[in-house]
């Protein structure tokens, strides 16, 4: 019975040393997490048969996030795995966050797995609640044109303003006008197109605004014809508001249209003024916000501290691709190891909950960042001591045992 109690002994401790060489081997593996052994004595009625590994538990504390300055890599920082999808649609997870594209801008790990998220949906590309979950796909098409429809205008008219004007608006006179705003616009074919909005004191408090494409006017039917203005009448309450209700025409919102440009529809802009103001301070107004777009050109992309991959163009735009999700476990030791840095989901580990960066009980995504291995390697220089130190004490004890039979052998 000694030799078999030296024996479960021997074997548990170099199993123990496997796990010990195999956590050493790893710590340097990006996203790695350590291993430990389990033991459990053998028992055949209160008999004492020596030991057994009892499993091999994994230590999912997060490890040191190192700064690396590259788009494509990712660190969690916290709780959480990244999803990934095979060839196959089998489903993986794992922490390296060291991700390259193929030749179809797909997000995959050094196995090849897709990394997955949820698709953004809609124009513009945004994130909705239950978006889809899908493989990340970069594109790098170019960023269609698209015509300007509709915009804002914020600022301030000021209330003090000693010049009223009597005379009748005319774009080429400074003198017939208090102020004067410019925006950008842009036709179907992308071209840019300036939008004038002059603004004319015609009484003390009392102010009317007119809005031209300056690009490709509308012209009357004069000789010589002049450009066409769209005109509204201004009205502000005591508190410097502007009342929608009471401009001229009605709302608040002034229909700019233009020509035709190179073979382009013509330019129709609705521009909401309902955010202006009328107080004591400068005349101010400019571009709140404005629809549409020119054509761009692919430059690069980054990911965000909330997971999202955002693919910027050459005119400016940004356009949100997905948003990485993170999957977690009620019970993360009970994943399966399937190697390559990865574990797959289990009847021991439960189903996994899905989310994204800094939701609920999921850490923090962090961009250009990687996961360092959270192999103790002080802690592991101890165990394989310990470990060696426990085979050879096995090994004594089957060779006490060897002498002893000995002993008996040569009795006469």
């Amino acid at each position: 019975m000694s030799f078999s109690q030296g024996l479960s002994g021997l074997n548990a401790a170099s199993k123990a040393l496997d796990v010990v060489g195999n956590n050493i081997a790893n710590s340097q593996t990006v996203g790695f997490k350590a291993g430990s052994v389990s033991f459990a004595d053998i028992f055949a009625g209160t008999t004492g048969l020596g030991v057994q590994v009892a499993g091999i538990n994994q230590d999912f504390n997060s490890g040191s996030l190192a700064s690396t300055g590259r788009d494509l890599d990712i660190a969690i920082d916290g709780k959480g795995f990244f999803r990934f999808v095979n060839e196959g649609g089998s489903v993986f997870y794992g922490r390296n966050g060291q991700f390259n594209t193929d030749e179809k801008g797909n997000v995959i790990n050094s196995s090849g797995m897709y990394l997955t998220g949820y698709q953004a949906t809609g124009t513009p590309p945004k994130i909705e609640p239950g978006a889809p979950i899908g493989p990340i796909r970069i594109p790098t098409d170019d960023m269609q044109p698209e015509a300007s429809t509709a915009g804002t205008l914020t600022g301030n008219l000021k209330a003090d303003d000693d010049k009223v004007i009597a005379s009748a608006f005319n774009a080429e006179d400074p003198s017939t006008y208090n102020f004067v705003s410019q925006i950008e616009a842009t036709d179907s074919l992308g071209s840019k197109h300036t939008v004038k909005v002059y603004f004319v004191q015609t009484s003390p408090g009392e102010w009317k605004a007119y809005a031209g494409d300056e690009t490709s006017p509308r012209m009357d039917t004069g000789s010589p014809p002049k450009p066409i203005y769209s005109e509204m009448q201004l009205k502000f309450d005591a508190s410097g508001n502007l009342i929608p209700g009471t401009t001229v025409p009605a709302g608040g919102v002034m229909n700019i249209t233009g020509a035709a440009l190179n073979g382009a529809n013509a330019l129709n802009l609705q521009l909401d003024l309902k955010a202006l103001t009328k107080n004591a301070s400068d005349s101010l107004v400019k571009l709140g916000e404005i629809d549409g777009q020119a054509p761009g050109k692919y430059q690069n992309f980054k990911i965000g501290d909330n997971g999202e991959v955002v693919a910027t163009y050459s005119n400016g735009k940004r356009q949100t691709v997905a948003q990485i999700v993170l999957a977690d476990f009620p019970n993360t030791s009970g994943l399966q190891s399937e190697g390559n840095n990865v574990w797959s989901e289990s009847s021991s580990s439960g189903q996994p909950f899905l989310g994204a960066s800094g939701t609920g009980s999921f850490g923090d995504v962090n961009g250009s960042m990687l996961e360092q291995s959270n192999v103790d390697m002080g802690a592991e220089m101890v165990n394989m001591i310990v470990y060696q130190r426990n085979y050879q004490s096995n090994s004594q004890t089957i060779k006490t045992q060897s002498e002893l039979l000995q002993t008996l052998v040569n009795l006469r």
